[in-house]
């Protein structure tokens, strides 16, 4: 007889700390959110992780699993609270991060913010030694080479190093050799090197990656350390796996060595859970909404998997300019981020605009209704003084809130400068910071050649259900989903992540003068190199084995992502990879070039344990119309009127049950919307589906 599985997932964020305690495959016992404790985080995972086992009589020893994903990381970079780092570059390349792509991200702006790359020219320091591209040494790393090495690094202050040596992807055996004699010399710093961190081509990418992971490393490996002890203090006994940013699972051990991988740990989580749910429900197109106190992230799935990509920039200068922020080459799903959650700071700025954001009031202090000491009004007290947030029910009655502060705040700070009472401020604020999320949706879609038309949106985190009517109305989506929890949605989709680990090498070849052994070599020792690194988290548990090249025509400046078969490859894969290749440039750029030679500049492997079956999905209930017994007022979002809402409690939805709006849905971690121009039923599995099919008119 096997025993049942219990499982915990923690998901620490900008304002909100999400714990979730899920049995066997996704029988959620209990879920709760808490504040987030930033002087030391682990205090609201504690929180939250003693509260859901209180609520289901269980105790932390008896936990079998444990995932865990934070913004961390993400807020230490863009917060810059890292180490003092110094680079180790070849040289003669000193001024890489000074190039960087040699160009403006914004050509006539002469007010241009330049991206903040962490380490200034002073401790930007080099060392004689060189590779060839193919691997060969040209120039030998000597003793006496690392000793003035050493003298410098003394020098500058450093207590991160990173080490990114010309073409160490080919050869990484001088990056080694310093780091073996960094560890030895100077045990005190932290090394990183590009040769394990992102062991690719474009050295400008690999060393701002490496840089991003040294910065890190000193914060993430304290903050690992004592977050494992505390926990196994209070009983926990299986090991803590961490949430990565391109949608798997790693080791602590795995997360301490290379934290830039924790990055948008949390938001992946998310859109772990919206693909799940697009399988569940069968839906093909989906935009995933997920707004937090902090921030809004919408990704675009399709047939149940999330868009990725190998890179993306951390703090941009401008919030949406591509190259205005620092480029990190890791796997990540791809998704747009932006200030705008439930803590957004609305106010009015010196050319009289009502702005919203991207500043947060965060858990400390707060919302002004959360009575911690927060002035600035924001996005929360804007929804309650709205009458959308009823302070009753919010947050399972664990925060008091002042719904008078919050008026008294928006009057003061935006009324009285825009001559608008509290409920004119908070209209304007809702439909500004609703406008920035649709706008964002359209922005990502467009620039992924895709259409926000016909996709259903999946809205969860403590926001998503509450703007999710406001916003798809904007964005053209007529469509909404509400999955069960949505409250705490990221940490839900932990639990259903592979534990996973991609690797991915440069080694240049063409296409059709591939020496094939050579490439099947490399593929078996990156294989090997990842299921070490999976077995740790996962065991003896069966693996899936995914193969891709990055493949673009002769002389082109970026790639295309091909799938390669699962199996050592052979001369006669070269023709049907050249049509897949062929195809998948003519979606993204209309048709291919005719006579160009293909080459290939990267190989990736992905080990990850086997996805779990999907249920198959129920019949759909006959749609029953109920009268709600309560009602509470409201601000239309529509048009502006004072209207009574349905005021119904989730918990006493059955599937099958459709009311119209307007009306609020609440539950323990968050309240749906639904706008007057929408109406909701409960589907099959107990999603709540929206549907605009109402005229929403007085």
């Amino acid at each position: 007889m096997t025993t049942q599985t219990l499982r915990l997932a923690t998901d620490i964020g900008g304002t909100f700390t999400d714990t979730v305690l899920v049995s066997g495959e996704d029988t959620i016992l209990a879920s709760t959110k808490t504040l987030t404790t930033h002087q030391n985080p682990a205090d609201g995972a504690m929180e939250g992780a003693m509260r859901v086992m209180a609520q289901s009589g269980r105790v932390l020893g008896d936990v079998t699993g444990f995932v865990h994903g934070t913004t961390l990381a993400t807020n230490a970079l863009i917060e810059r609270r890292g180490a003092v780092v110094a680079t180790v570059t070849t040289e003669g390349f000193r001024d890489i991060l000074e190039i960087a792509y040699e160009r403006r991200y914004s050509q006539y702006d002469i007010n241009l913010e330049k991206p903040d790359l962490l380490v200034p020219r002073e401790r930007a320091l080099t060392v004689r030694e060189r590779m060839a591209a193919d691997g060969r040494v040209l120039i030998e790393l000597e003793d006496a080479a690392i000793d003035a090495l050493l003298d410098d690094i003394d020098a500058s202050g450093a207590e991160a190093i990173a080490i990114c040596l010309m073409h160490a992807y080919a050869n990484p055996v001088h990056e080694r050799k310093l780091r073996d004699v960094l560890v030895t010399e100077r045990p005190e710093l932290t090394v990183s090197i590009s040769s394990e961190v992102s062991p690719e081509a474009r050295e400008f990418d690999r060393l701002c990656t490496t840089v991003a992971n040294a910065y890190i490393q000193p914060l993430m490996q304290t903050y690992l350390a004592r977050f494992v002890d505390r926990f196994e203090a209070e009983g926990v006994t299986c090991p803590i796996l961490m949430m990565t940013a391109g949608g798997g699972m790693c080791t602590v051990r795995t997360a301490a060595r290379f934290p830039v991988r924790l990055v948008e740990s949390g938001p992946a989580g998310g859109a772990i859970l919206a693909a799940r749910i697009a399988a569940r429900a069968e839906l093909d197109q989906v935009l995933s909404f997920d707004v937090g106190g902090t921030t809004a992230k919408l990704c675009l799935i399709d047939k149940a998997r999330p868009q990725t990509s190998r890179q993306f920039e951390i703090a941009r200068a401008a919030r949406f300019i591509k190259g205005s922020g620092m480029p990190v080459r890791i796997p990540v799903i791809e998704m747009i981020e932006i200030g705008a959650g439930g803590g957004s700071i609305a106010g009015v700025d010196r050319l009289g605009r009502l702005t919203v954001g991207p500043k947060s009031a965060g858990s400390e202090p707060g919302p002004v209704a959360f009575m911690r000491g927060g002035t600035d009004p924001t996005v929360t007290d804007s929804d309650i003084t709205l009458g959308y947030i009823v302070p009753d029910t919010f947050a399972e009655g664990h925060i008091k809130l002042d719904p008078e502060s919050a008026k008294q705040a928006l009057s003061q700070v935006i009324g009285s400068r825009l001559e608008l009472d509290a409920v004119g401020a908070a209209d304007g604020v809702s439909r500004i910071v609703d406008e920035s999320m649709a706008s964002a949706g359209r922005m990502h879609a467009v620039e992924s050649g895709k259409d926000l038309g016909p996709r259903t949106m999946i809205a969860f985190g403590g926001n998503g259900p509450l703007h999710a009517s406001r916003v798809a109305r904007s964005a053209g989506v007529g469509r909404i989903v509400i999955p069960p929890n949505p409250g705490v949605g990221s940490a839900v989709g932990f639990l259903f992540a592979p534990v996973s680990f991609e690797i991915v090498r440069s080694r240049y070849s063409l296409l059709d003068k591939m020496e094939i052994n050579e490439v099947n070599a490399l593929f078996d020792a990156m294989i090997t190199e990842a299921q070490e690194v999976v077995s740790l988290g996962a065991g003896d548990a069966p693996t899936e084995t995914l193969r891709t090249a990055f493949m673009r025509y002769n002389g082109q400046g970026h790639e295309i992502e091909i799938t390669l078969p699962d199996r050592p490859l052979a001369t006669g894969d070269i023709a049907p990879l050249t049509t897949a290749f062929e195809e998948e440039y003519r979606k993204q750029f209309s048709r291919p070039v005719p006579g160009m030679q293909i080459e290939i500049l990267n190989w990736a492997v992905r080990v990850a344990t086997s996805d779990s079956a999907v249920p198959p999905l129920p019949e759909s209930p006959a749609l029953t119309t109920i009268t709600a017994s309560d009602t509470r007022p409201i601000i239309c979002d529509v048009d502006g009127a004072l209207k009574q809402a349905a005021f119904v409690a989730r918990d006493d939805l059955n599937a099958g049950d459709h009311l119209c709006g307007p009306a609020l849905i609440h539950e323990p971690q968050t309240t749906t919307l639904v706008s007057a121009d929408f109406s909701a039923h409960v589907d099959a599995i107990g999603n709540l589906v929206l549907v605009q099919d109402q005229k929403g008119g007085a």
